[in-house]
């Protein structure tokens, strides 16, 4: 299945639910919905995003995620059911990331910071150096680990795994996200 431009520009504005629940170790916070994601109701839900493959490849998954229909409720269990959640910084889907100004991407670190508390999970990590820096207001940011927490979660930045992030392959946003997986506890 795919999508035309015009059903997919429908979804400008939509937003997709949280997908977390207890026992959330690792809490992958993408910067927003795409209109491809918003359409499936997938978080990083693209034909050309590597961020399930890189899941699969660090051992965190063991499913192959059908871009064109989106997750399944079983697939979606069983992430939740092995300690990993996702959340966005802006709720709202568009075409870009680039569309969003610095006055959203910090508005949404006070409604993370919440749901860090409620969740309680042991490693946040934001997908994306630069919406990171923009949100969090550390210019100077790099991957990994932050000197900061989010409730009494440890805070990290890993790379961004959408297809137009050059700068990684699906091995090096493995390595990042097992890392990240490890310091969470959930391998």
């Amino acid at each position: 299945m795919g999508f035309t431009r015009d059903q997919l520009e429908s979804y400008r504005g939509s937003t997709v639910p949280d997908l977390c629940g207890p026992g959330v170790r690792l809490l992958f916070v993408g910067i927003n919905p795409g209109l491809w994601t918003a359409a499936t109701q997938t978080h990083f839900c693209h034909p050309s995003n590597r961020f399930y493959p890189a899941l699969r490849k660090a051992g965190l998954i063991d499913f192959d995620l059908d871009a064109s229909a989106g997750m399944t409720d079983a697939q979606r269990r069983a992430l939740v059911d092995g300690g990993i959640g996702i959340t966005n910084l802006v709720a709202r889907a568009t075409a870009r990331a680039s569309e969003l100004s610095t006055a959203e991407l910090k508005a949404g670190v006070q409604p993370l910071e919440r749901l860090a508390l409620e969740l309680e999970p042991a490693v946040v990590a934001v997908a994306g150096i630069t919406a990171f820096r923009a949100a969090f207001t550390e210019p100077g940011a790099g991957l990994g680990k932050q000197h900061r927490s989010l409730g009494r979660a440890s805070l990290w930045v890993v790379p961004n795994p959408s297809g137009l992030n050059a700068h990684e392959t699906t091995s090096s946003l493995a390595n990042w996200y097992l890392e990240a997986a490890v310091a969470a506890g959930i391998a």
